[in-house]
């Protein structure tokens, strides 16, 4: 060939090998322009909180589709955040949707990223959704209510890999510089062998911070989707909902989930919707690792309030929560460890800018199923293993229809005569 041929074969080599990083970078950027759009689903409290880190978090973010079940509650929402981040809200009227298909809506728009903030009980679904039409993920936690929403959450993970999608989680502790640098010296040996360890979240009531529905002339559906956070179907009890971040700190810590577990809890105090109050679960790890487990939900205890996560070694102890290692190589984190809400969106859009995918599903689904196996057990007094409650139960939470209905709640779970599924 001449050197001309040779320099044309060259050029358009080059040239095709450009234009696929520019329709690689398609995907992630407007056409001449830096801004990272996001949709959100899911406009509660926690929702609206989320979206506002990851303004805050990134300069260039643009808020352009929103959807919830609730028209009221994506009103509230929108108004907080012209609000707080008034020069990021790009969203017009015919970008916001309302009703049990407005994610399918959300997830059609141009947006880069979705923030999936409903109840925990969609997140499964909306996750594959959102992972087939091709956008990142940001995903509260828990990934889930039921073993079967768990298999579907890791499935979807995978499908997210291949496209190289990236999934950050609500387990914000992971993007916490404190607890990287704690957990990074416990996979280093500074605590010697791991023989055990504690997770606690023992805490007030969730009333005052979300707010109760009376169900007064609504169907049971709105009722119990309005107050989500008393119900299991909705939430998956408070031991999914919110101990869920301990036990993924445990998971991190000894990298990998429980074999097995044994636990019991109940309503002392508590009178709304159907979840318990309190829950103490025993963890077997690999080589015979115990963790004990516990969270509870009853105001006016006092010193017994904790909110912590304790690895034990044979040269040592870790308290992950407060950045301290005691032993034979004492260690305390003083460093910068800045607002974990805004890192892990910090992380998300560092990884859809650089084309550096982020996948979290995994690991915040099987932090997820600990929590599952937990109340399981609780609520049916029986132990069960990990195996059989990934690959053979058959719990599934789905009501009926979605839609607007009448759907009794199930009763409070009673052990002994509650079935394990």
């Amino acid at each position: 060939m001449s050197k001309n041929e040779v320099s044309r074969r060259g050029f358009l080599k080059a040239s095709a090998a450009s234009l696929a990083a520019v329709g690689m970078a398609g995907r992630v950027y407007a056409a001449g322009s830096d801004a990272i759009r996001v949709g959100i689903i899911g406009c509660g409290g926690q929702g609206t909180r989320d979206l506002i880190s990851c303004v805050k978090s990134s300069p260039g973010v643009q808020i352009v589709a929103m959807g919830d079940l609730f028209e009221d509650r994506l009103q509230e929402s929108l108004k907080k955040l012209k609000t707080e981040v008034p020069e990021a809200v790009k969203v017009t009227p015919d970008k916001c949707f309302i009703g049990f298909d407005a994610h399918k809506k959300v997830v059609q728009t141009d947006v880069h990223v979705v923030l999936l903030t409903t109840p925990p009980h969609f997140r499964a679904m909306y996750l594959q959704a959102a992972i087939e039409a091709g956008k990142n993920v940001f995903m509260e936690k828990p990934a889930g209510v039921d073993p079967k929403q768990i298999r579907s959450i890791i499935k979807t993970a995978e499908l997210a890999q291949q496209k190289k999608l990236s999934i950050v989680a609500g387990t914000q502790r992971r993007h916490s510089k404190k607890y990287q640098e704690t957990i990074r010296r416990i996979h280093d040996g500074q605590i010697g062998q791991i023989v055990a360890a504690q997770a606690y979240w023992n805490g007030s009531d969730m009333l005052g911070y979300w707010k109760w529905w009376d169900k007064e002339n609504r169907s049971d559906v709105e009722w119990q989707l309005r107050s989500w956070p008393w119900f299991t179907w909705t939430s998956g009890d408070h031991i999914v909902e919110q101990h869920v971040h301990n036990l993924d700190v445990i998971n991190w810590a000894l990298q990998g989930h429980p074999e097995q577990c044994l636990g019991m809890g109940g309503r002392a105090v508590r009178t709304l919707g159907n979840i318990y109050d309190h829950f103490a679960v025993e963890f077997e790890y690999a080589k015979g690792v115990r963790v004990l487990s516990m969270c509870r939900q009853i105001n006016n205890c006092g010193s017994g309030d904790r909110i912590a996560e304790r690895v034990v070694g044979t040269k040592g102890y870790a308290d992950v929560d407060r950045g301290v290692i005691e032993g034979e190589k004492p260690f305390k984190y003083d460093g910068p460890d800045p607002d974990h809400y805004g890192e892990e969106m910090k992380d998300l859009i560092a990884s859809i800018r650089n084309n550096s995918p982020i996948n979290e599903a995994k690991q915040v689904a099987e932090s997820t199923m600990d929590a599952i196996m937990g109340r399981m057990s609780a609520y049916t007094g029986r132990a069960l293993k990990w195996d059989w409650a990934m690959t053979a139960s058959k719990l599934d939470l789905t009501p009926p229809k979605y839609d607007f209905v009448e759907f009794a709640p199930d009763p409070v779970a009673v052990p002994g005569k509650t079935q394990l599924i």
